[in-house]
């Protein structure tokens, strides 16, 4: 069930907003300013990079190690694969989590580390390793860690995260939008003085501008009727949430959302790329998710029922209306299923630019709909 009068009682998403999350998606553009400056003063533009790596590694726990890995790799292209190392372990805990690096990793390759916490030890010795192979290692986490030392003494290049007071309020969400931001933006820098990607210092201010014009349009003081993302949150109460994605920098937007949804909101989604999400989902959207599935008494008593679950669509696209598209083909598919669609398409621009703007309305509305969300 959602409180759909709490989205427009900004006082009270405040109070509800015990982890920062609503604080963390309308200061994005702040943190993306932040990171950079830190970046440039940790020495990202004395950087003489010999050509570009073979491969790019990226190690660190949880959503936002995984979403920078995605965003990047989409970024990057097949030049230099950007690969994830996923951890092993017993439990999620910093000190249980264990990282190894591939027995082909050398000097021609490049380990990226990426945590809000610092504290890991296996992050710490995989610096080491990384050291003695002589692979060249980068970290972004918090100043004065156990990280941050073992980095320094590795040789390598420590990148500060850039934090905010309320960080250390609450445990920290991995799909938390400023962690995610903090945790990137020295990382697209990074990669774009080494030549992987385009991330300038003006692109970088512009991601910031697009973030700071989301956060006006769907910040907690706009009404929903006129607020898109407290209208999807509101749109997808007692909706299972099947994102399809059209556009290379929608994908990333969509996978990211559906994760959000699961760690801050506690709902399940699906996501999958049209215009193979078509075939994947035909199926799904003619069973009993359905919203023309029920075949029960139209006029029996629903009072004291819990609200059946039903498909909703949610449609994220990063390509031109007048381009070679397949949103017709899945409205079609949608609607002939009676099951609803929610459409979501960025302002135009370069593709750092939409990626961020998808990013920041999805973000706000996962938020929204974990605030608004009642037992």
């Amino acid at each position: 069930m959602l409180d759909e009068s709490l989205l427009d009682t900004p006082e009270d998403l405040a109070e509800a907003d015990r982890r920062g999350l609503l604080r963390g998606a309308a200061e994005a553009g702040a943190r993306v300013r932040t990171a950079a400056r830190h970046a440039i003063e940790a020495g990202i533009d004395d950087l003489k990079p010999d050509g570009r790596p073979r491969a790019v590694l990226i190690a660190g726990p949880g959503a936002a190690a995984t979403h920078a890995a995605d965003l990047l790799g989409t970024l990057a292209g097949p030049g230099s694969p950007v690969i994830r190392l996923a951890p092993t372990g017993v439990a999620p805990a910093a000190g249980a989590l264990r990282w190894e690096l591939p027995g082909w990793t050398g000097s021609v390759d490049l380990l990226l580390i990426a945590t809000p916490d610092g504290t890991e030890p296996s992050l710490s010795l995989l610096a080491e390793q990384a050291y003695r192979r002589g692979c060249s290692v980068v970290a972004v986490a918090p100043a004065r860690t156990p990280l941050h030392e073992a980095v320094t003494g590795a040789h390598g290049l420590f990148l500060p995260m850039a934090t905010a007071p309320y960080d250390h309020d609450e445990p920290l969400a991995a799909s938390s939008p400023g962690v995610l931001w903090a945790l990137l933006t020295p990382l697209l820098a990074l990669l774009d003085r080494i030549g992987l990607v385009s991330a300038p210092s003006d692109a970088l201010e512009t991601i910031a501008d697009r973030l700071d014009n989301v956060a006006e349009r769907c910040g907690p003081a706009i009404v929903t009727y006129s607020n898109p993302a407290k209208a999807l949150a509101a749109e997808l109460a007692d909706a299972l949430p099947v994102i399809w994605t059209e556009g290379i920098s929608a994908g990333p937007a969509g996978r990211r959302f559906a994760a959000a949804l699961a760690e801050l909101a506690g709902r399940p989604a699906l996501v999958a790329e049209l215009p193979e999400a078509l075939a994947e989902h035909s199926a799904l959207l003619a069973g009993p998710l359905a919203a023309s599935a029920d075949p029960d008494d139209f006029f029996r008593d629903r009072v004291e029922e819990t609200p059946a679950l039903h498909a909703r669509v949610v449609l994220l696209r990063d390509r031109p209306i007048g381009g070679l598209t397949a949103a017709p083909a899945a409205r079609d598919l949608a609607l002939s299923h009676d099951t609803p669609i929610s459409e979501l398409e960025p302002e135009p621009g370069d593709e750092l630019e939409t990626l961020a703007e998808l990013i920041a309305m999805t973000d706000f509305a996962a938020v929204y709909l974990a605030l608004a969300s009642v037992a």
